[in-house]
């Protein structure tokens, strides 16, 4: 199959923006449909787009020009192929589907291309509009009719990827605005992006490093999206939740009744109501995106009085690799008998999980402590066993839906110790099939 990279073909529809040199204001309503018979006025006036037909990835692009049809051969443009347009406008000169059309706009241009589905939808429906970051500031909030919405196109998507608020604005809309909305890390801002990264950008970008900072997580949502075109075999998988905290707590892992979509120009276009849908994923810092989800589920059985704030290492053993020492932090306190959940990702594929190390990484003077306590004082059997039991650990793969329960490799010996660490396998491990698995 070839790669979409190169089939399609890709309209570059470049607007130049210059509302102070014509006078106008950016207010809403600059925004908005304006009536046909103005825009063809406006056009006849005066235009500054320019529509650049790319036809491969090192095309420098061929221009076509207003009201000359002939400019669509001599730029070599195929109807047979489809038809990707990045950003403002449209193009009803040759015979072609609007339902073929695929809408691709970014920050303000997502919704520029909203409205040129709107305008199109009261004849024949463009086929898809995705939204990359639309703009917040004037849209948050905003009617249907003044902003992208899944009104606009047989269907829309949107990935949100810089909604942080700051004096109740946002560089990108947070708002649902498509039938799937995307949402990675949360939407707010992106791994690599944070302003705790700023003397990284200054090093690279000088007295650019703000703006570039700013930038850096508003336009990951461009780069998301490239993501999904030159890595089709590492899909990024998002998952239907209510909010980030439940994802982080590994509660939304599930792909039942379309539960789940993939990230990107690969969406599922499936949907069965207007009612936007919202889902979550976490991604690396860089390109591949990709990451592996695991939802664990630990009951712990505390048998101390007091309440425990442990902090722990986890490490994983699969069929085609490991990963060593990945840190865990519980929300709140080991106080009783209470199941945790929480998420977990890898960024690479280490297969299927065969084997958990799960350590107490307690300081040094608490394990001392402990150490000391038990040698000194004459302990019963019984209280011996005083401290955190925990006998099994449960565990679903997002990306395969998978679910395994791992028990203690000692099921003579529940008990964590600070600064030990305690190996778990498959419940069913002991089976033969397993073990070859491992060799």
């Amino acid at each position: 199959m070839e790669n979409p990279l190169y089939v399609s073909i890709f309209l570059f529809l470049c607007i130049l923006i210059q509302s102070s040199a014509h006078g106008q204001s950016l207010r809403p309503e600059s925004f908005g449909r304006r009536s046909p018979a103005a825009e063809t006025n406006k056009i006849s006036q005066e235009t500054r787009t320019r529509f650049l037909l790319f036809r491969g990835e090192t095309d420098k692009g061929c221009q076509i020009r207003l009201n000359l049809s002939d400019t669509l051969q001599q730029c070599g443009f195929n109807s047979s192929l489809p038809l990707v347009m990045i950003v403002h406008g449209w193009l009803e000169s040759v015979q072609f589907s609007p339902s073929h059309v695929h809408l691709i706009g970014y920050s303000l241009g997502a919704h520029v291309s909203g409205f040129a589905g709107s305008y199109m939808s009261r004849k024949h429906k463009i086929g898809r509009i995705t939204g990359l970051d639309a703009a917040g500031p004037l849209f948050e909030k905003a009617s249907l009719s003044d902003r992208l919405s899944p009104d606009d196109a047989n269907f829309v998507d949107a990935i949100h990827t810089f909604t942080w608020e700051h004096m109740g604005l946002s560089v990108g809309i947070k708002q649902p605005i498509a039938h799937y909305d995307f949402y990675p890390n949360g939407g707010s801002y992106q791994p690599g992006c944070h302003f705790l990264e700023l003397y990284k950008h200054f090093a690279k970008h000088g007295l650019n490093a703000i703006t570039q900072t700013v930038k850096c997580a508003h336009e990951r949502s461009v780069h998301l999206f490239i993501d999904s075109l030159l890595h089709a075999d590492m899909q990024s998988t998002a998952y239907l939740c209510r909010d980030m905290d439940s994802f982080s707590q590994g509660l939304c892992l599930s792909c039942k009744k379309g539960r789940c979509n993939t990230l990107g120009y690969h969406t599922r276009q499936e949907w069965q109501s207007k009612k936007s849908k919202s889902l979550f994923l976490v991604t690396r810092a860089q390109s591949p995106f990709k990451v592996y989800h695991y939802q664990f589920k630990i009951r712990f059985i505390n048998q101390t009085e007091n309440p425990v704030e442990p902090t722990f290492t986890v490490s994983f053993l699969g069929t085609r690799g490991e990963r060593q020492k990945i840190p865990i932090t519980l929300s709140k306190g080991i106080t009783s008998n209470e199941t945790y959940s929480f998420l977990i990702t890898l960024d690479v594929d280490i297969g299927e999980l065969i084997m958990i190390k799960f350590k107490w990484e307690n300081s040094m003077v608490w394990s001392n402590v402990w150490n000391t306590v038990q040698t000194i004082i004459p302990w019963r059997r019984e209280s011996l066993h005083s401290g955190l039991a925990l006998k099994s650990i449960r565990v679903k793969v997002g990306e395969t839906q998978q679910r395994m329960t791992f028990c203690s490799e000692n099921m003579n010996d529940l008990v964590l110790h600070p600064a030990r660490e305690k190996t778990f396998v498959r419940c069913e491990a002991n089976s033969e099939t397993l073990k070859r698995k491992i060799r």
